[in-house]
C-alpha cells in the first residue's frame, strides 16, 4: 500500500516599489504596498479562497482519509494578516480538521542556509513560533525556500530538532533510484528525507493546461492509473506543487479544480493508496538509505540547481553585499531595519535576476515584474544603497 503526500508551498513577497538612483539617501519607503496588496487579493481570490473551500469540503466529505500539508512563508502569513485576514481564517479551519499538517521553513522565504548558519536558525525558529501560534502545531517537518537542500543543509535543519525534511527527487542525485521511499541525510542518519515526484508532480502544476503535450487532457483516470504503473515495492508518491498552481498558473477554466475535487475520490475506488502527511509519512516507513547530496539542489528549472537566483554575476553581488551588512544590522536597535534586511533577503528578488533564456526562460519571465534582469539588479541596488545608508547610521559607523 503506497502513501500519496500531497504537499502545497504558498508564498507571496513583499515587492519592491521602483527605486531611482535619486531615491538614495532620502529613506523613501522600498515596498510596493499597492502591488502587494492588490495581488495578494487576486491570488486569493483566484486560488487560495476557492481551493481552501475545496480542501474543507473534501475533508468533510472523506473525513480523516484525506489529508494534505502546506508550508506558508512567514511573508505571504504577514501579507494575509495585514491585507485580506478571511485567508488566514480560512487556514485555520482547514487546521482545526486535524487532517492538514503545516511545516517549517525559512521566515523571510530567504536564502540564508546557504550564507549564514545563525540567520538561518533565525529565521526558522520565528516561522516555526508563527505557525505554532496560529495552527496550535509546532512543525515537525521542514521545507527549505524552493526546496533546497544539501547534505550539510540537512545536517543543520536535524541540529535544529526536526525529524523530517523535503526535497527535489533530481536525477543527478538520485541516479537509477526512486523519489518513491524514504531516505535519510547523509550526516545525520535521525533526519529523514522526503524527495519530490517532479514527473506527476509537474504534469499538474507546469503540463495541465498544455494542448500540446501528448498525455492532454490530464484526468483523474489518467493520473491515478500513472501512480498504479509505479513499482509494486515503492512506498510514497510525493506529489509537491505551488498552492498558486490552483487558479493562478493553472486558470479555473483549465479544469484544475475539477481534477482536484475528483481526485481523493478516484484514488479511493480504484487504488489501495492512502493520503498522507509528511510527519505521517515519517512515522509510517522506514527510509531504505542515506541520500548523498554534496551540492546543493532545488525544485528549479530542468536543472534542480541554485541558478536561478545564484551563480550569474548580478545575483552574486547583489546577494553577497546584503549579507556583508548583516554585522552592522545586528548593531541596530531599530525594528524596521532588520525587518527590511530580513525583507530584501526574499529568494524572489534575486530570481528576477536570473538570466537563462532558454528551456526555463519563459517560466523566469513570467513571473518577473522587470523588463530585463539587469533593471531587477539596479532597482534592488538602488534599494540596497539606501540600506547600507541607513544601516550604517543606525550602527554608528561612519561612511557613505
Amino acid at each position: 500500500m503506497k502513501s500519496i503526500c500531497l504537499f502545497f508551498q504558498v508564498h507571496q513577497p513583499y515587492r519592491l516599489r521602483r527605486f531611482r538612483f535619486f531615491d538614495i539617501g532620502k529613506e523613501p519607503e522600498y515596498f510596493d504596498d499597492f502591488q502587494n496588496n492588490y495581488i495578494l487579493k487576486r491570488v486569493a481570490e483566484k486560488c487560495y479562497l476557492p481551493m481552501n473551500k475545496l480542501l474543507l469540503d473534501l475533508i468533510k466529505e472523506f473525513g480523516s482519509q484525506f489529508r494534505v500539508s502546506f508550508s506558508i512563508s512567514g511573508t505571504a502569513i504577514d501579507q494575509f494578516e495585514e491585507y485580506y485576514p478571511e485567508v488566514l481564517d480560512s487556514f485555520k479551519k482547514l487546521a482545526k480538521t486535524g487532517s492538514v499538517e503545516f511545516l517549517a521553513e525559512t521566515n523571510s522565504h530567504s536564502l540564508a542556509s546557504l550564507k549564514n548558519k545563525e540567520e538561518f536558525f533565525a529565521q526558522v525558529s520565528a516561522h516555526k513560533d508563527k505557525i505554532t501560534k496560529l495552527f496550535g502545531k509546532a512543525p515537525k517537518v521542514f521545507r527549505n525556500t524552493e526546496m533546497i537542500y544539501s547534505d550539510e543543509i540537512g545536517a543543520m535543519v536535524a541540529e535544529m530538532g526536526f525529524s523530517g525534511m523535503l526535497t527535489e527527487g533530481a536525477k543527478h542525485v538520485l541516479g537509477w533510484k526512486s523519489p518513491n521511499f524514504l531516505y535519510t541525510n547523509a550526516i545525520n542518519p535521525k533526519l529523514k528525507i522526503m524527495l519530490r515526484n517532479f514527473r506527476l508532480s509537474d504534469d499538474i502544476a507546469f503540463r495541465f493546461s498544455e494542448k500540446g503535450w501528448s498525455e492532454w487532457p490530464l484526468t483523474v483516470e489518467k493520473f491515478v492509473g500513472w501512480m498504479k504503473d509505479l513499482g509494486k515495492d515503492e512506498q510514497v508518491i510525493n506529489l509537491f506543487m505551488d498552492y498558486e498552481t490552483f487558479g493562478e498558473h493553472q486558470w479555473v477554466d483549465t479544469g484544475i479544480f475539477d481534477f482536484m475535487k475528483a481526485l481523493p475520490a478516484e484514488v479511493f475506488k480504484n487504488s489501495d493508496f492512502t493520503f498522507n502527511t509528511p510527519g505521517e509519512i515519517i512515522e509510517k516507513y522506514q527510509p531504505i538509505s542515506k541520500i548523498h547530496v554534496p551540492y546543493p539542489i532545488s525544485w528549479a528549472d530542468e536543472e534542480r540547481d541554485l541558478t536561478a537566483w545564484l551563480g550569474n554575476e548580478l545575483q552574486d553581488d547583489a546577494f553577497d553585499k546584503l549579507f556583508e551588512l548583516e554585522p552592522l544590522v545586528k548593531k541596530c536597535t531599530d525594528k524596521s531595519i532588520k525587518e527590511n534586511w530580513r525583507h530584501l533577503q526574499t529568494s524572489d528578488h534575486f530570481y528576477y535576476m536570473c538570466t537563462k533564456w532558454f528551456s526555463d526562460g519563459e517560466v523566469h519571465k513570467y513571473f518577473n515584474p522587470y523588463g530585463s534582469p539587469y533593471d531587477a539588479y539596479i532597482n534592488y541596488m538602488n534599494v540596497l544603497s539606501d540600506f547600507e545608508i541607513r544601516v550604517k547610521k543606525c550602527s554608528g559607523k561612519k561612511g557613505k
